[in-house]
């Protein structure tokens, strides 16, 4: 199956915050055979399932290299307090991992800061590839050199609790006025739920209403990014998120602070009819007070039968320039990211495989699968595709232009116009 979307986006992700990553140390690898491989990975709300592929394949590493003990730490995925973790790492090379896990989104900004190593010839000699599509290949290439090895990918689709759909006797919104109608039909006959639990610091649970809308976050003009959250379409689409804060949908003094974490918990504890979570939360939601009772689709657009644009998320494995262990860190990038760790990561989180066989395996087996798919299929989107997106994000200034909005603090051209001062400044180096 080719997943053109994906191409077309080139870099996707998660992404820093609280502050930009500062220049790395002039410390260059080493190659050393023996001593501690530290790994840096993500946290996740429910961490037990991932913790236990990645033992799996520690011990796997272990058995290849007994000399060598691994040491993995869990950063947060909260954008702040990563982006302080990892601004240490690229000044502080003694307190640096050696692999680390990051948001395709984040590339830029890394290699801008001068962190990660050039793993393209490493790549090249891997027995498996070939299995990896050239455009998830591009996804991680800046100036023609490759910073990371693609290892999952992600997309936002809509959670509902088919429970409660069936108690009501509602069906799955098609449009985005069913899915106001339909989280008002759920808040107004269980007041105890959110009709669909939306966040204010969530910002990619936003961004598919800005661009069903027609907006965006900027366009390249003359090789130049320029903000256009606030041109019609986008103040349109910030319109139709912030419209759900509501107190018969999602009320503001509970919901204008969610993040995406936040979000996930909420539906993952019975307390919301709907939510916009990625296919990577399918392990959360399993283990929550919702299990067997939740169904997915496609997040709809704003005319019926549409689809609203998905970020097109995923993370990569990388090694960090400033790495003494450079071969093993290689090594083990290669078995977590390879095919037998990616099934299992599949099979353990949701998370959709980048090596192409494995995805054609997963994808063939699990209907589970096919809204994510259909979302994939429709078109994704993509944040700005320049280093300056780490400086925004770093500074959320798009979470605090729909926070704004939320807590009556601005309105939505209000909000929407000092966001665009802010995105543009960071693309003029301001």
């Amino acid at each position: 199956m080719k997943f053109r979307s994906l191409a077309a986006v080139a870099v996707a992700g998660i992404t820093l915050a609280a502050c930009a990553p500062g220049t790395a140390s002039k410390t260059k690898s080493a190659d050393e055979q023996t001593g501690t491989l530290k790994v840096w990975l993500y946290d996740e709300a429910n961490r037990g399932p991932k913790e236990k592929v990645v033992n799996a394949a520690v011990a796997d590493f272990k058995a290849a290299h007994p000399k060598v003990n691994v040491e993995v730490g869990y950063i947060p995925t909260d954008p702040g307090p990563r982006a302080e973790k990892m601004k240490g790492a690229f000044n502080d090379p003694k307190s640096a991992p050696d692999v680390v896990e990051f948001g395709n989104t984040d590339l830029f900004g890394y290699v801008a800061a001068g962190g990660l190593a050039d793993i393209g010839a490493d790549l090249d000699g891997w027995s498996e590839a070939g299995d990896l599509p050239p455009d998830l290949k591009l996804t991680t290439q800046v100036s023609d050199k490759t910073y990371g090895l693609p290892w999952w990918l992600g997309v936002r689709s809509l959670y509902y609790r088919t429970d409660v759909f069936t108690e009501l006797g509602l069906k799955p919104p098609t449009s985005y006025a069913e899915l106001v109608q339909t989280a008002k039909k759920v808040r107004e006959a269980k007041p105890e739920l959110f009709g669909i639990v939306v966040g204010g610091r969530y910002m990619y649970g936003g961004l598919p209403f800005v661009w069903a809308n027609g907006g965006d976050i900027a366009t390249q003009q003359g090789g130049t990014y320029k903000a256009t959250i606030d041109s019609p379409q986008s103040q349109a689409g910030v319109k139709a998120y912030t419209d759900l804060f509501t107190k018969d949908i999602c009320p503001p003094q509970q919901c204008a602070d969610l993040g995406g974490d936040k979000t996930v918990e909420a539906f993952t504890a019975g307390t919301a009819g709907m939510a916009i979570l990625p296919n990577s939360s399918r392990s959360a939601v399993e283990a929550g007070q919702v299990k067997g009772k939740y169904a997915v689709v496609p997040l709809p657009g704003m005319t019926p039968g549409s689809v609203a644009p998905a970020f097109s998320g995923g993370n990569d494995l990388g090694v960090m320039k400033s790495s003494q262990h450079r071969s093993l860190a290689v090594d083990f990038m290669k078995i977590l990211g390879g095919k037998k760790y990616q099934l299992q990561m599949f099979e353990a989180m949701g998370n959709l495989p980048t090596l192409a066989s494995v995805r054609g395996d997963v994808v063939a087996k699990d209907p589970w699968l096919k809204p994510f798919m259909e979302t994939l299929n429709a078109g994704t989107k993509f944040v700005p595709k320049d280093p300056a997106w780490t400086k925004i994000d770093s500074q959320t200034v798009l979470q605090t232009m729909f926070q704004k909005v939320v807590t009556g603090k601005a309105d939505v051209a209000g909000a929407t116009g000092d966001a665009a001062t802010a995105i543009n400044n960071a693309f003029a180096g301001k």
